[in-house]
């Protein structure tokens, strides 16, 4: 059994973490292209225009891999999870089957519409077209963490004599404390990934001395929409993540920041350590005295639980991973500020174009918000865990009871496989059509 939910885990986890490099990138990239359509209409200067056609192929071409990568994802609720799918799926089959009808025949209708049909709809339909792709996009996410909230947070639902849940208060899934402070970060954090990704391609072309007017642009835009949600990832909604994790899960955040002692008279803030978990202690650790209970109750001295007063039976599964990877997320979160408020600084002297050292790091940084995002995830995943339903369903009781865990190993080594492929063809195809650059051609 333990066989069977690790290879389960990790073919999950690892499908869904490849999944997630493209749908983090479309939906922060489809607000940009929304706004380059905007001021195109606004200042009809045909550069605009250009460049929101040039990002959507980026934007098609992470859509169709999210696609192809999204359906085996949906298909291990039931190969992996199936008994998870058969208790729950009155409620989390409410989200999910929304996502697929709703916002996905809405957004990939429209970008059809957008990608062939600007002579055909005109500008303003034309921009109409791309607003809807935004709001599709954006709408699955929220419909998605909708989901996940629910399985971090459960309301509205009752536990039925044959142990399925039935959901009793529909609205209740969106009305859930839990949802929209993640949705928020969430999609703050898709915005980073997006502005870093749009400023490495004007760094890149400014660097290299090709398409210079688009590298300006990009690079500009990249920095505007970057600073801006490096902040809001930050706060308001990491604080209000953090707050319900506190109210909700204090024992996952006794773990996330690397707590095993209550301490009553204020609890410092964990910069680094390592988690020693046989001696139930953080070794090495540098810290700030007190921070943490200001910045979690606006207290100094406000007491925060350790791990320790907890039943090891309700700690979540890897103490050790899901401290780590809280830390990689906060610790980027925080240099992705410093990288985009110099570069909003620079920008507002007028030197970001010209001031390469600066370039390099924004050409170079273009990984480490996908990292941190998956950082993000695994996290909230972590934390939950031993819980597929927090405080209701453990994993033991979520598993395929009749798929062996030499199944489970075979098809997870097939998917490593088959997606590294898929991986370099999609690299390859987004380095020519950023090679290529921008087609310039005037707007009909």
């Amino acid at each position: 059994m333990e066989d069977m939910i690790l290879y389960n885990r990790l073919q999950f986890a690892f499908t869904i973490t490849f999944h997630y490099l493209f749908p983090q990138l479309t939906m922060g990239l489809s607000l940009m292209i929304v706004y380059f359509k905007f001021m195109f209409l606004r200042t009809h200067l045909i550069h605009f225009n250009d460049a929101a056609k040039f990002w959507m192929k980026i934007f098609a071409l992470n859509f169709a891999m999210g696609v192809v990568t999204g359906i085996p994802m949906e298909f291990q609720f039931g190969t992996n999870w199936a008994k998870f799918s058969e208790l729950t799926g009155s409620i989390v089959g409410q989200t999910l089957a929304m996502e697929g009808m709703f916002s996905f025949f809405l957004e990939s209708s429209f970008l059809g519409m957008f990608i062939f049909g600007e002579k055909l709809l005109g500008q303003k339909l034309h921009f109409f077209a791309g607003f809807m792709v935004f709001l599709g996009s954006w709408a699955s996410g929220y419909l998605i963490i909708a989901t996940h909230s629910w399985m971090q947070h459960p309301v509205g639902y009752e536990i039925l004599e044959n142990g399925k849940f039935a959901l009793t208060n529909f609205g209740a899934l969106f009305s859930n404390p839990w949802l929209w402070p993640s949705y928020l970060h969430n999609q703050a954090g898709s915005l980073i990934t997006a502005s870093f990704f749009v400023s490495a391609v004007g760094a890149f072309y400014l660097l290299s001395d090709r398409h210079a007017a688009f590298g300006k642009l990009f690079l500009k835009t990249g920095v505007v929409f970057g600073v801006i949600s490096s902040i809001v990832v930050a706060f308001p909604t990491g604080d209000l993540v953090a707050k319900n994790v506190v109210k909700y899960q204090p024992v996952t955040f006794a773990a996330m920041e690397g707590i095993f002692e209550t301490e009553d008279g204020g609890a410092e803030i964990i910069l680094l350590g390592q988690p020693d978990m046989i001696n139930k202690q953080l070794d090495n650790k540098i810290a700030v005295p007190n921070i943490l209970s200001f910045l979690t109750y606006q207290r100094w001295d406000a007491q925060i639980k350790g791990l320790n007063e907890f039943q090891e039976s309700v700690h979540p599964t890897n103490v050790p991973g899901l401290y780590y990877a809280y830390h990689i997320m906060a610790g980027l979160g925080t240099i992705f500020i410093a990288i985009m408020s110099i570069s909003a600084f620079l920008l507002f002297r007028k030197k970001l174009y010209t001031t390469k050292w600066i370039l390099w790091i924004l050409m170079f940084a273009i990984p480490f918000p996908y990292i941190a995002n998956t950082a993000g995830w695994y996290t909230a995943e972590l934390g939950r865990q031993p819980w597929l339903v927090y405080n209701l369903m453990r994993m033991v009781k979520g598993v395929s009871p009749t798929v062996s865990s030499g199944n489970t190993l075979f098809t997870f080594l097939g998917f490593v496989g088959l997606y590294i492929l898929l991986g370099l063809l999609f690299f390859m195809l987004v380095l020519k059509i950023i090679r290529n650059g921008p087609a310039i051609k005037a707007a009909h």
